[in-house]
């Protein structure tokens, strides 16, 4: 389906944060602030640093308790430090709320930084150019705070009512479903009608049950309105977690990369600092997740073979029999299932290899339906490109290989092509984008990857509506 924002949504936050964990020690903050900074504190000084904690709301930091004012220099340099690593790192550590993560991170020398800004008098500019400056995340700031100063507002933008919603009918609640349906990509912007509960919406909704295990009867009833139905509570707290995902994020990324925001299932690709595509990925489903990796693509495969792996071969393969391995052109390889180059092989025409110890690339697919999809959480972990060959093509001419990309293709043999320079690729997961008018536009948590920052961050547990998508193939 054709994203209903257009190229400003799809790219969704794919943009440019030592972690004081909340929580953490705080006698070893303290010890390491005390060599930190030879200059002393002065009132002045201090009271900036109050100021700015007071006024932690501005970067969605509002739940996390960097303690009262410190009687000392000691303990003024502990806050200090921890308050400034929050800025400038993140106030949680991801290599500790996920299992992988080695997207790359900021490090900013805060001891030397706080030093200087002692010595200067001035906290204030210091403090204030640690976090990110990028428009995106001076966006999301403003839209929490505006979210926070409506403690009033209603509790769900879609009054909950008790009667469910016949296809047919009308309701003078369809044009707020109508809208988040759009949000969530599952219905074309414009095919909406008033108060009338029309075809095309209800189709839309009946995709929506089936990803979320749902009956997919079409009826609008309390499980349809807990997906659709989001809370300022709740959209506070997914730009809180958008905004501390960007601080984990190194403020000046390589300027010619490859972003993938898992949650949203889109690649971006930049060069030379500018977007040049951004095309639909299926990536792993919620089961068997695409980990956060910083892993370059190395070189090209044309014509790629599939070495099976041991769990997929023993849950999808196994018992299937020979009639099985020839028709879709497998062998037994050295006690291993490999599946030779061709139409049928799960990983297309092309894979990009890249290097990472978990297994995880990009590649080709022979099952094209799949990017119709809305919900694109389906494969077993790697990460699948739609029209990946065309992908290839770009990245070679690019890289001035496109010649010897069409002789390794024309093989028809699985062929390696390596790149001349690396291509740093980020898979990232991000579940706020942006609309056309930059306004930014709460998704779904497909993985449920939120509820774990929102907590470390001070938050009350979200709704935790996974998505129940499913692998749909063997592929990987």
């Amino acid at each position: 389906m054709r994203s209903p924002w257009g190229k400003s949504l799809m790219l969704g936050l794919l943009l440019s944060a030592c972690s004081v964990e909340i929580g953490s020690d705080q006698n070893a903050t303290a010890n390491a602030g005390e060599a930190a900074a030879p200059a002393r504190w002065s009132d002045s000084t201090a009271g900036q640093l109050r100021k700015a904690i007071d006024a932690r709301g501005i970067h969605a930091l509002d739940h996390v308790d960097f303690g009262p004012s410190p009687k000392d220099d000691a303990a003024l340099t502990a806050q200090a430090l921890r308050f400034a690593a929050a800025l400038g790192r993140g106030a949680t550590d991801p290599t500790k709320l996920y299992e992988v993560y080695t997207v790359p991170r900021p490090a900013p020398d805060i001891k030397a930084g706080l030093a200087a800004a002692l010595r200067a008098g001035d906290l204030t500019p210091w403090l204030e150019g640690l976090a990110p400056q990028d428009a995106n995340y001076r966006k999301l700031s403003v839209a929490y705070r505006k979210l926070q100063r409506q403690p009033d507002a209603p509790a769900a933008a879609i009054v909950t009512t008790g009667e469910a919603i016949e296809p047919g009918g009308t309701d003078p609640r369809i044009p707020s479903i109508a809208r988040e349906l759009v949000i969530l990509e599952y219905l074309d912007n414009g095919l909406a009608q008033g108060d009338r509960y029309t075809p095309d919406m209800v189709a839309a909704v009946r995709r929506m049950q089936a990803d979320y295990a749902m009956k997919p009867d079409g009826i609008i009833g309390s499980e349809a309105l807990a997906i659709l139905n989001m809370s300022d509570v709740d959209r506070s707290r997914a730009i809180a977690v958008a905004m501390e995902r960007l601080r984990w994020l190194e403020r000046t990324p390589p300027a010619t990369r490859i972003d993938v925001n898992l949650a949203a299932a889109r690649l971006t690709y930049w060069r030379d600092g500018k977007i040049v595509d951004s095309r639909k990925v299926i990536v792993g489903e919620p089961d068997t997740e695409t980990p956060q990796l910083g892993s370059p693509i190395f070189r090209l495969v044309a014509n790629p073979t599939w070495t099976v792996p041991r769990s997929i071969q023993k849950k999808e393969i196994a018992g299937k029999g020979a009639g099985y391995m020839r028709a879709n052109n497998m062998v037994w390889k050295d006690g291993w299932i490999v599946q030779q180059p061709g139409p049928k092989n799960s990983l297309g025409l092309v894979k990009f290899d890249m290097q990472n110890d978990h297994a995880i690339y990009l590649h080709d697919t022979p099952a094209k339906p799949i990017f119709a999809m809305v919900q694109r959480q389906r494969s077993h972990g790697c990460v699948r490109v739609e029209d990946a060959l065309g992908f290839a093509e770009m990245l070679a001419t690019d890289a001035g290989l496109l010649d010897q990309w069409h002789a390794a293709r024309a093989t028809g043999k699985e062929t390696f092509v390596k790149l001349p320079r690396q291509i740093p690729v980020r898979m990232l997961y991000q579940t706020v984008l942006f609309d056309d008018a930059g306004e930014p536009i709460v998704r779904n948590d497909p993985y449920g990857w939120d509820d774990r920052v929102g907590a470390a961050l001070g938050f009350k547990a979200g709704r935790a509506l996974r998505v129940e998508s499913g692998a749909v193939d063997v592929g990987p």
